[in-house]
């Protein structure tokens, strides 16, 4: 007797369920993207106990015929795709043919569509997967799909469920999610009767500022690599906004959204250089690839995606990113966008906390802070964090200047405060002669360049430098501008060499895997290119014979095995540069000046123009901002001026 069975068609699609409808946010999920593959330009969402109870979704999209509604409630039924070559090209969205099915099996689902080129609409309902006859009804062109109480056959997966807000919480996600891929669609949402929003048709920057926040709309430099085979375009959140957690992370392979480790890891090293390792990015990134070259029938829920060319992609989004953040320095952009708003909060609003100071050796005075798009959700509110005591700190002292110090200093203040009505009237009044000459002077100078930072003015408590410019002032914190100017220019140094290997005197083995072995094996070319030479011994280990020379005390099996494993992960590897970088930011940070030292004007002075000349210098090795802006509106706010 056979023991081996074929499971019924509606047992097999509550199987399917299992994998497709996770919870109400996936159901809604498939619901939209089918009203998006339709061509709807307005989807409305109504939902009532958090997804459970209920999920309702209008379009004006094109529509299903009579004929099509009972078709679109079974399984592998599509209009996407139709043999091997449509599914290794597809664009739409949906392709499996098995989400409404799904849905249907498990919920109590009504059908309801209308094409432009039919007199009324057609319904169709459907109770535990069990189809109903197909009745006219009254609707405009468009379908509207809703499901009423999902998993009311199967209350061990709704046992699974949180509560009704938690679940609520996904499916708004969710919807945003796919209304920031499509902003050429308008999308309203009402949960238990209440309107939570509406967004109309609009450009892609004034959508992800209706989804991401103001705040990182303000704080966001545009990314674009330009048409190609392969594009990558958004935006990417300055350093200087990073938080510690990734709830502002969208990625869009061809409008749809993924969570990928190859472009979250490519993302995470364009960053590795201005951002602390505990925090994280925000960005939203559209990448435009040909659908063959991508695989997005890898699982049912169509968020996990597999590369043909994963190193192809790393690259282009690594490059792409770290090429707008090279230009994160004064002559292009500002350091903190809000600083001003964090000034008034503090001034005239209630006070926020402060961070400790670093402990001593640090020599930075102030503790490691993340000045991001809201400064009450960058210090908690049940974090007690105690002012920091001035006292701590040397007091300054102003030692006497040279004769070629004042001359500089005297020259600082005359362009800083030079009598421009001073100068009409002279031109006015003084003979044609001397009115000629100065004419004739004039034109022989050189246009005086624009300095973004405007000239040093004092230095306070040792730590920070107070600078001039023609609309405001400029704080800068001398040890961490120091700190990437000098860093910046090891980095320059190294590079222009050639990359120096150091042959071990005794190598260095280690147990590897299968993988380890396949990989030092197809890179090996590539290693040498790192200073590295592996060897397989051929008993399960690897001895390592040279490691790059900046790195020879560093632990050559350790570094050998991070190596391989990007290489693995991603088809490329930056561990090295990562070692080297640390290594140079160490001693960057040694050779900076420190807190408490007394610069003098022409030495503040040129600080400012390397930073001006520096790429990345709005931030520190370590994501903090180097300098921020205090226009004279802001000031003449905090005294109440013109009030």
């Amino acid at each position: 007797m056979s023991q081996i069975i074929q499971l019924p068609d509606h047992l097999i699609n509550q199987i399917a369920a299992g994998e497709v409808v996770e919870r109400p946010a996936n159901a809604l999920k498939e619901i939209v993207e089918n009203s998006l593959d339709a061509g709807a330009s307005h989807i409305s969402v109504e939902i009532a106990g958090g997804g459970i109870k209920l999920l309702r979704v209008s379009d004006n999209g094109t529509g299903m015929y009579a004929d099509d509604l009972p078709l679109a409630l079974s399984r592998h039924a599509t209009s996407k795709i139709k043999n091997l070559s449509d599914l290794e090209h597809v664009r739409s969205m949906g392709f499996r043919g098995e989400g409404l099915a799904s849905i249907a099996s498990v919920s109590r689902l009504t059908l309801t569509s209308r094409t432009a080129d039919t007199a009324h609409a057609h319904q169709i309902r459907a109770e535990d997967g069990v189809l109903s006859a197909v009745s006219a009804a009254a609707h405009p062109i468009g379908t509207t799909v809703e499901v009423c109480e999902l998993f009311f056959n199967t209350p061990a997966r709704r046992k699974f469920l949180k509560s009704e807000n938690t679940e609520y919480a996904h499916c708004a996600t969710m919807l945003e999610r796919l209304a920031l891929a499509n902003p050429q669609v308008a999308f309203s949402l009402k949960n238990n009767g209440k309107s939570v929003f509406s967004y109309p048709a609009q450009s892609l920057a004034e959508r992800v500022a209706a989804i991401v926040g103001a705040e990182f709309q303000a704080a966001c430099l545009p990314v674009d690599s330009g048409e190609n085979v392969l594009r990558v375009h958004g935006f990417i959140a300055k350093p200087t906004f990073s938080k510690g957690k990734s709830d502002n992370q969208f990625c869009f392979v061809n409008n749809r959204f993924v969570r990928d480790k190859v472009i979250l890891h490519a993302v995470k090293q364009a960053y590795r250089d201005v951002l602390h390792n505990q925090m994280t990015p925000a960005f939203v990134l559209f990448l435009e690839i040909p659908p063959e070259l991508v695989d997005v029938n890898v699982h049912p829920t169509k968020t996990e995606i597999r590369f043909r060319d994963s190193q192809a992609v790393h690259q282009l989004i690594f490059h792409s990113l770290n090429k707008v953040l090279a230009d994160t320095r004064a002559d292009v952009t500002d350091s903190v966008g809000n600083a001003s708003e964090i000034l008034q909060e503090r001034v005239l609003g209630e006070p926020a906390s402060v961070p400790s100071p670093i402990p001593n050796g640090a020599g930075l005075g102030w503790g490691q802070t993340e000045i991001s798009g809201s400064l009450k959700t960058s210090f908690p509110n049940n974090q007690k964090v105690t002012p920091v005591n001035y006292s701590a700190f040397r007091a300054p002292k102003q030692r006497s200047l040279s004769l070629r110090e004042r001359q500089a200093a005297m020259n600082t203040y005359a362009e800083l405060y030079r009598d421009d009505e001073l100068t009409a009237w002279e031109q006015t009044h003084l003979p044609e002669t001397n009115h000629t000459q100065a004419i004739e002077s004039s034109s022989e100078k050189i246009e005086k360049p624009d300095y973004p930072l405007g000239f040093a003015l004092a230095q306070l408590l040792g730590i920070y430098i107070l600078a001039q410019t023609a609309d405001g002032l400029i704080l800068v914190d001398m040890h961490a501008a120091a700190e990437r100017v000098n860093y910046e220019k090891m980095k320059a140094a190294r590079l222009s060499g050639s990359l120096k290997t150091q042959i071990l005197l005794i190598p260095m083995t280690f147990a590897a895997t299968h993988e380890e072995r396949a990989a030092a094996a197809d890179y090996a070319d590539v290693l040498c290119d790192y200073g590295l030479a592996l060897t397989d011994l051929g008993n399960g280990q690897i001895a390592v014979k040279s490691v790059p020379a900046m790195l020879g005390q560093a632990d050559a099996a350790a570094l050998a095995q991070d190596v391989l494993r990007e290489l693995m992960a991603v088809g490329s590897s930056q561990i090295i540069e990562q070692y080297e970088n640390q290594i140079l930011s160490t001693m960057a940070c040694h050779g900076s000046v420190r807190a408490g030292r007394q610069l003098t004007l022409p030495e503040m002075n040129a600080l400012l123009r390397d930073m001006e000349a520096t790429p990345r210098s709005n931030q520190c090795n370590h994501g903090r901002p180097t300098w921020v802006r205090i226009g004279l509106a802001d000031l003449d706010a905090l005294f109440l001026r013109g009030q």
